[in-house]
């Protein structure tokens, strides 16, 4: 059985913390934007193009039943529309609306805005250095 050393505990506490952090800024910068963080998320994912309910619900780490609601409520807001998915006739892929696009692109500038509000201390070198590592564990993932 192997042990937890300090650091690794360091790093654990260090990425939770990072997790909360982001999802107080979500909170934080969607409110004002009349939308859940969950709703924020949605939208700034489908900003990288239309994607079917499974990619969704797999990339937003939630249920499809959870989604679906989520998807609903959007699309009456009309921020974002379903469309018959062009290969299976069984499924629909889920693309911004124009005003569901302004609104996402306002959503990400707020969450990267605030981002860069907390990491403009941190020297060019170390903000670097941080991408890269977190780009490795990303990919880890």
């Amino acid at each position: 059985m192997a042990t937890t050393t300090a650091r690794d505990t360091d790093l654990t506490g260090a990425l939770v913390q990072t997790m909360h952090l982001l999802q107080d800024l979500y909170a934080e910068t969607s409110r004002p934007l009349g939308l859940t963080p969950q709703q924020a998320h949605l939208i700034c994912v489908l900003l990288m193009g239309p994607q079917g309910m499974t990619d969704l619900s797999r990339t937003l780490s939630i249920e499809r039943s959870t989604l679906t609601n989520m998807v609903d409520r959007l699309e009456r807001r009309t921020l974002v529309a379903r469309t018959a998915h062009p290969t299976d006739r069984r499924a629909c892929e889920i693309h911004l609306t124009e005003d569901g696009r302004a609104l996402a692109n306002q959503a990400h500038q707020a969450v990267t805005t605030r981002i860069k509000t907390l990491t403009a201390h941190l020297p060019a070198t170390t903000r670097r250095q941080l991408t890269d590592a977190l780009h490795a564990f990303l990919n880890l993932a």
